[in-house]
């Protein structure tokens, strides 16, 4: 077994996929929002990634195969995406730079651990370039919004908007394939 479980927790990715596209269409079709209901949008998609990150690794705990440490970042990416949510919730008029560096960060650790996932989990090949492919896609989106914090204003959603509108496609794409690859894997068992 890998990190991510990945025969198994297709839904999980499924999800993934689903509210990582539809936050990207908010993002970039209504990138005129206001900065709190970016903020509200941004605080339930992350908690929502968050959850489905900590199901994931507590579920992969007891799994001998994958890796130790890759398991360990997920949790960690897990209640860090839940903590920056519940801040946002808790503390809706944060600085629009507050907000943007959070978001960034956010982006930068969750590209670690799809990173580290996709470069060193036990995956079929097409899993471990999917993985690598939205770590770098997160990475990118992460750095332009940690360096460019003011002077991104609306275009930091659109930044955030598309990573979305990229990484949902790619990790519907992976669950399907896990999904089709423990379909097959259970009619060869057979």
């Amino acid at each position: 077994m890998d990190v991510y479980n990945l025969r198994e927790m297709w839904g999980a990715l499924a999800l993934r996929g689903m509210v990582s596209i539809l936050f990207g269409i908010v993002a970039v079709f209504w990138p005129g929002l206001t900065i709190l209901t970016l903020l509200y949008i941004f605080a339930a998609y992350v908690i929502v990634n968050g959850l489905i990150n900590e199901v994931v690794g507590l579920v992969n705990v007891g799994n001998a195969g994958g890796s130790f440490w890759a398991r360990v970042l997920l949790i960690l990416l897990g209640m860090a995406e839940i903590g920056v949510g519940v801040y946002l919730f808790r503390h809706p008029h944060v600085a629009f730079t507050t907000l943007v560096l959070l978001i960034g960060l956010t982006l930068i650790v969750a590209a670690l651990v799809d990173l580290f996932a996709g470069l060193f989990g036990n995956h079929e090949n097409g899993h471990r370039a999917v993985l690598v492919l939205t770590g770098l896609v997160a990475g990118i989106a992460g750095v332009i919004m940690l360096f460019q914090p003011v002077k991104s204003g609306v275009a930091f959603v659109w930044v955030l908007g598309l990573y979305s509108l990229i990484t949902g496609p790619l990790l519907l794409a992976l669950a399907y394939e896990a999904k089709r690859t423990l379909s097959s894997g259970r009619r060869a068992a057979r």
